[in-house]
């Protein structure tokens, strides 16, 4: 589809890619063309941006990006403030602002140079200034994207700690649901997100455990679930050595429990309004987990022998407890459930909460990008977003011990573990103890603590299987952590 932004003609490219396994994908390529010395510059400084040579019009040039080109960038936004509709060959494009837009940008004749942000992501973003971002969906898919159709709801309802949505962009085809292109956002003045400051915190940490570890003998790891030791009191050698960062994770536990709060208030809307636990819906989630533990155990048994010795021990241990795994997912089957399903942020970390210097910002609520969008909107347990910020917390504290972060030599990898497990044991309970007061009387938690013990823990064991098959196939080096996370959850008194 070809259509006329600003002073630069530009096109909309969707590409539809076959493989010769697995399912077609889309791709949104947003195409300009640049002759004369406009090309020159392009091939000399954004070779990467280029897709064809082209001789054009009498004129030799380049087919390249459009998001590079400025003009076009600000042609977007002048589109969704000036809520502009753009008719393209086998569909539209619609531009439209939010009811927050004016109060972001009062006008876009206020707005600096928008410039590409140059991390690596599967979506490409702009930013104008210190206003707006606009990230555009590289991978499309029929159905509202949940990072714009969350946000909006989020944002409608007055949810101080995500960016504020202040408009999107949306394909429309006729009898067809709208494919989401882009998301304009407030931009959100932050010191990076919070895994980076957890691993600056866990530095600091491991500095202080290093001078303490000759006067300690064993590290008193809690060996107890954490439902139990949120309600027992911080140990003083915890407080100590922990230090600010365990309010920190208080805050985060609270931010993350309003989130879920305002997200169950959708009664008046039925994408959002709150479901029971059904049978079905149980039987939906075991399986799920089941099939998970049927494709990563023959993968951990058949890359076994390529894993160190210390390891395979902890493999062999794993492997050992398959049928225990699977017990503890069967509960999720068997276990009558009074809590309630509601939408959720579907992929929460660390990497996905920015840390402001003195509060936490939520972002991305695109949910997993390697699940199909159908599924990344289904309703589901709270829980499931609290066990990714927990596994986080533990793969943040063995990321600082491996990696040996801000210059923390680590000689020993055994003799600390126990300090990275003891610290990710606690600041795992102050999230959770705050999470569970934020979040007190809310529907979508079940109404005792065994119920929320083994949601949370069969949600946890899933997302360590998972996290296991990630690593085989991408971070071997890291499979150490999964496999350690497993057995602790295994391991766990009751």
């Amino acid at each position: 589809m070809a259509h006329v932004i600003q002073e630069r003609k530009a096109s909309l490219a969707m590409l539809k890619v076959d493989y010769v396994e697995g399912k077609p994908e889309t791709y949104a390529l947003p195409l300009t063309f640049a002759a004369g010395g406009r090309a020159v510059e392009m091939e000399s400084a954004l070779p990467q941006t280029i897709v064809a040579r082209l001789h054009m019009n009498g004129d030799d040039g380049v087919l390249y990006d459009a998001l590079w080109d400025k003009s076009f960038s600000l042609g977007l936004l002048g589109a969704i403030a000036n809520h502009r509709h753009f008719t393209g060959w086998n569909g539209d494009i619609e531009a439209s602002p939010t009811h927050a837009f004016r109060h972001l940008l009062p006008s876009v004749g206020e707005v600096d140079e928008p410039a590409i942000m140059k991390a690596e992501q599967s979506n490409t973003s702009v930013v104008y200034g210190n206003r707006l971002i606009l990230k555009l969906f590289r991978r499309l898919e029929e159905g509202i994207n949940p990072d714009l159709e969350v946000g909006r709801f989020l944002t409608e309802r007055g949810f101080a700690h995500i960016p504020p949505v202040a408009g999107a962009l949306e394909y429309r085809r006729s009898g067809g649901e709208p494919v989401t292109l882009a998301i304009l956002q407030g931009f959100v003045f932050n010191q990076g997100d919070a895994w980076g400051y957890s691993l600056g915190a866990l530095s600091q940490y491991f500095e202080r455990v290093l001078a303490k570890e000759a006067r300690i003998e064993g590290v008193p790891v809690p060996d107890k679930n954490l439902i139990v030791l949120t309600e027992e009191a911080l140990t003083p050698l915890a407080a100590e050595t922990i230090g600010a960062y365990l309010e920190a994770a208080r805050l985060l536990g609270q931010r993350t429990g309003e989130l879920h709060v305002t997200l169950a208030e959708g009664s008046d809307d039925a994408n959002f309004a709150p479901e029971p636990f059904s049978d079905s819906a149980r039987q939906d989630i075991y399986r799920g987990m089941v099939a998970l533990v049927d494709q990563i155990f023959p993968l951990l048994r058949q890359h076994l022998t390529d894993l160190p010795k210390a390891v395979q021990e902890n493999a062999q241990s794993v492997l050992r407890r398959e049928s225990e795994i699977r017990k503890r997912f069967a509960l999720i089957r068997d276990t009558h459930l009074t809590a309630m399903r509601i939408r959720c942020h579907g992929d929460y970390h660390l990497g996905q909460v920015l840390y402001t210097g003195k509060d936490f910002v939520i972002i991305d609520f695109e949910g997993e990008p390697a699940r199909p969008l159908r599924e990344r909107r289904l309703k589901g347990s709270a829980l499931r977003d609290v066990a990714g910020m927990l596994r986080s917390f533990h793969y943040a504290a063995y990321v600082a011990l491996i990696g040996k972060v801000a210059g923390v030599l680590v000689e020993d990898f055994t003799s600390l573990e126990g300090w990275a497990r003891f610290w990710s044991g606690w600041v795992s309970a102050a999230f959770l103890k705050q999470y569970l007061v934020a979040s007190t009387q809310a529907p979508f938690l079940p109404k005792n603590r065994e119920e929320i013990r083994t949601l949370l823990e069969a949600h946890l064991l899933e997302k360590a299987v998972y996290e296991l098959g990630y690593e085989l196939n991408n971070r071997p080096d890291w499979v150490k952590i999964p496999l350690r996370g497993i057995l602790d959850l295994l391991e766990t008194v009751k």
